[in-house]
C-alpha cells in the first residue's frame, strides 16, 4: 500500500517533546533531542544534554599535555590529540580552589597538535602542587575529555628577578637555594670578598687589596685570571647552601684583612689578600695583593689560578704601595707614572641583564712628603683609591658586594680601608626546564 501525505508527516512529529529550531543564537532551555539549525555557523545541530554538537562535528580528544605550569612565572604547553581542526581551538584552564577557570584560543599547528601559552591570570594565581585540569574545544564546538597536569614551584632563594627566559636569584648576603626541580641546570657568577688595604707601614704606603676570586660558567664570558667560562653545572632537587663572603677588615697596624671565600653548591671562589702593611711582599688570595711601600724592591701577591690576578710590587726608589689585583688585570706597580700602584681592572658580566663590572683591586696608599699624587687609583669595578698624603685624604671605600679591594694606608695618619663583600648570582633558563 502506498505511504499518504498523511503517514509521512506522522513520522515527523516528535513524540517525546523535542523541538526544531532556527536561528542565529542557541535556543534557550534545550533538553536532550532537540535541534537546531544555527543561522551563524551555516551548521545543523543537536542538543547532547550539555551542550549543541554539529551534526557529524569532528569530536577531539587530548592525549598529552608537554610543559610544565610553573607558581609565578610564564611557559608553554604542548598539547597533543586528534581533531583539533585548523583554527580557533579554545584551551581551557581549570582550578576551583584557586578560582581559575580560563579560556585561551589558539591556532593549531595540526589536527593533531598545538602550542599554548600559560596565561598571567593562571600562572599569577595558581598554588604550587594543585592539579589545573586541561582540556580543548573545536571549531565544531566540542569539548574533549580533561588532562591533569599538576603546578610546579620554581626554586626560590635571594633576591629573584626576571630577564627575558631567564629566572635570576641574588644574593648579596648569605642564604639558600631550594631547588625544586630535578637535574636543573644554572649558569653562576660566584665572587668572594675583597682583601682590604694593607695598615700603616711607617712613612711609606701600604699595599691596595686583592679582589676576591671570580668565577661564572656564563657561555662566552671570562673567569678571573682571562680563564674561560668553567663548565656546565646540573643541581639536585635539594637546598643548596650560598655563602657571600665578607669584605676584610682593616687594620690600622698591620696588613688587611682578607676577605671571606663566597660558594654556591660545588663552587668556592677565595677571598682576597690583604694588602701589605708591615710586610713588604703582597700577600696570597682570590687576587694578589698591593706589597707594602718599603724601599728595597717587593713583588706582590699572587693570584688563584681561574680566579684572579697578582697584586703589583713596589721599587725600590718609591714609597707608594702597590696596587691590588683584580679580576681582569694585574695591580701596578708603585712606580710606573701614571699607573702608580694602582688596582687590577674588575671584569665584566651581563648575567642579570645588565652589564657590570666588578672586582677591582685596591690601590696603594702614598708616601709622607710626596710632591705629587702617587697615590693608586682603584681598579674598575669598584676598587678603593689608595690614601694620599699629599692629598691629605683617606682611602674611599671599595664598592659593596662587588668583591673589590680596599684602598692600602698612607704613611702615620692616612686610613686604608676594607674589602668590598661579595656577591653570588645563579641563574636559570626556564623554557629549558
Amino acid at each position: 500500500m502506498a505511504e499518504t501525505s498523511a503517514s509521512k508527516l506522522s513520522k515527523r512529529i516528535h513524540t517525546d517533546g523535542s523541538t526544531h529550531y532556527k536561528s542565529a543564537t542557541a535556543p534557550a532551555n534545550p533538553v536532550e533531542g532537540d535541534l537546531w539549525y544555527d543561522e551563524t555557523a551555516g551548521a545543523f545541530k543537536f542538543y547532547n544534554g550539555s551542550e549543541f554538537i554539529k551534526v557529524s562535528a569532528a569530536i577531539p580528544t587530548l592525549s598529552g599535555v608537554t610543559g610544565t605550569v610553573f607558581a609565578g612565572i610564564a611557559s608553554s604547553l604542548t598539547l597533543a590529540g586528534t581533531n583539533f581542526l585548523q583554527s580557533n581551538l579554545i584551551v581551557n584552564f581549570l582550578q576551583a580552589s584557586d578560582a581559575i577557570d580560563v579560556n585561551v584560543t589558539v591556532t593549531p599547528s595540526s589536527d593533531t597538535a598545538a602550542t599554548v601559552a600559560v596565561p598571567s591570570s593562571v600562572f599569577d594565581n595558581v598554588t604550587s602542587g594543585n592539579v589545573v585540569t586541561i582540556k580543548v574545544t573545536n571549531s565544531d564546538s566540542v569539548s574533549s575529555n580533561t588532562v591533569n597536569t599538576t603546578a610546579v614551584a620554581l626554586p626560590s632563594g635571594g633576591t629573584i628577578t626576571n630577564s627575558g627566559d631567564y629566572r635570576i636569584h641574588t644574593y648579596t648576603s648569605s642564604g639558600s637555594f631550594v631547588n625544586t626541580i630535578s637535574n636543573l641546570s644554572v649558569e653562576y657568577l660566584v665572587i668572594a670578598g675583597g682583601g682590604a688595604g694593607g695598615g700603616i707601614s711607617g712613612t711609606f704606603g701600604a699595599g691596595g687589596g686583592g679582589a676576591g676570586g671570580y668565577r661564572t660558567n656564563v657561555p662566552g664570558q671570562t673567569s678571573g685570571r682571562s680563564s674561560s667560562a668553567e663548565s656546565s653545572l646540573s643541581l639536585s632537587a635539594a637546598t643548596h647552601t650560598v655563602t657571600v663572603g665578607a669584605g676584610g677588615s682593616y687594620n690600622s697596624g698591620g696588613n688587611g684583612g682578607t676577605g671571606g671565600d663566597s660558594v654556591f653548591s660545588t663552587i668556592t671562589s677565595a677571598g682576597g689578600a690583604g694588602g701589605a702593611g708591615t710586610a713588604i711582599q703582597g700577600l696570597d688570595g682570590g687576587c694578589g695583593s698591593g706589597s707594602g711601600g718599603t724601599h728595597g724592591g717587593s713583588t706582590g701577591g699572587s693570584g688563584t689560578t681561574g680566579q684572579g690576578h697578582d697584586g703589583g710590587g713596589n721599587s725600590s726608589t718609591s714609597g707608594t704601595g702597590g696596587g691590588g689585583g683584580g679580576a681582569g688585570q694585574a695591580g701596578f706597580d708603585d712606580l710606573t707614572d701614571p699607573t702608580y700602584g694602582n688596582g687590577g681592572d674588575g671584569l665584566s658580566s651581563n648575567i642579570t641583564g645588565s652589564t657590570v663590572t666588578r672586582a677591582g683591586g685596591g690601590g696603594g696608599g702614598d708616601r709622607a712628603g710626596d710632591s705629587a699624587n702617587t697615590y693608586g687609583e682603584g681598579g674598575a669595578g669598584g676598587g678603593a683609591d689608595g690614601a694620599s698624603d699629599f692629598n691629605t685624604t683617606l682611602a674611599t671605600t671599595a664598592t659593596a658586594n662587588t668583591g673589590s679591594g680596599g684602598g692600602g694606608a698612607s704613611s702615620d695618619d692616612r686610613a686604608g680601608s676594607a674589602g668590598a663583600s661579595g656577591i653570588v648570582i645563579v641563574r636559570y633558563d626556564t623554557t629549558a626546564i
